[in-house]
């Protein structure tokens, strides 16, 4: 269930031929779709090597910006990007996925593009800024969990210069971990701080994980139920060991007939897919 995706770049000119607008990014979708059985299938979307950004334009005071993107057989991605006084801010993200990709969706029941809507969380970037994410981050609507990571994007560049002044994203506050990037058997994003201990103190061990109660429902009935408790044992220079609390932790997902999806989000941006 891990798959090469491709680095994207998009540098689109003015009618002067100076750039307006810049991004670099990578990115990955994880989509459950319904199979002719009634089985609720979850399957990657990467970008391929081949990558066109067909309608993206710069913008004005006036006209959104906008970075679209078409890859495989009839995928497409994009966002919108609004100026406001002295801020660019991202409006929504549109995913069209095709499921007659059979490639990417095998034996799905429902046939031909599903575009899926969503509102940008970021916070507004000062202009003359470039926004930057290396570590990655989740967005999650209508049964689709779109990845990025290693993001640097500006809209309305001046001056045709993309910006050496940068606005970071949470992700890369200076405590955070070194991500593992995500898979359809398992999610796991890390954000945690490490203090190394005084050399004549010993390494407090990581207590045993709180115990969650977790469950799904199919319209009104509970179709999934978990008991446990939960560590991620994350492999770096030195074992990182994580508790999830499940006071914090939010269960979403879907059940099929054969098949069932339970998706775990803590609030610290960890992510688990069962």
């Amino acid at each position: 269930g891990f798959f090469q995706s491709y680095a994207v770049e998009v540098d689109i000119k003015d009618a002067s031929n100076a750039t307006c607008l810049y991004a670099d990014w990578m990115m990955r979708f994880l989509i459950t779709y319904e199979s002719n059985n009634g089985d609720y299938k979850t399957t990657t979307l990467n970008l391929s090597s081949s990558v066109t950004h067909n309608g993206s334009v710069c913008g004005n005071d006036t006209q959104a910006a906008l970075v679209a993107v078409q890859f495989g057989e009839g995928h497409s991605w994009s966002i919108n990007i609004t100026k406001n006084n002295e801020t660019y801010q991202g409006d929504f993200f549109t995913l069209t996925y095709n499921t007659n990709d059979t490639a990417v969706f095998p034996d799905a029941k429902r046939k031909g593009p599903v575009t899926v809507l969503v509102k940008d969380p970021s916070h507004p970037v000062q202009l003359n800024t470039v926004f930057v994410c290396h570590n990655s981050f989740f967005i999650e609507a209508e049964n689709t969990t779109q990845i990025f990571w290693n993001v640097t994007m500006q809209a309305f560049v001046q001056n045709g210069t993309v910006s050496k002044k940068e606005s970071r994203c949470p992700a890369d506050t200076p405590t955070s971990a070194p991500t593992v990037l995500p898979t359809i058997a398992n999610v796991t994003t890390a954000s945690t701080t490490t203090l190394s201990p005084a050399p004549t103190t010993a390494p407090k061990p990581v207590e045993n994980p709180d115990t969650g109660n977790y469950s799904l429902k199919s319209g009104n009935k509970t179709c999934f139920l978990a008991t446990v408790g939960l560590q991620l044992n994350v492999s770096q220079d030195k074992p990182l060991l994580i508790n999830i609390n499940p006071k914090t932790t939010i269960a979403d997902g879907v059940c099929g007939n054969t098949t069932a999806t339970l998706k775990l989000n803590d609030g610290n941006s960890t992510l688990i897919g069962f």
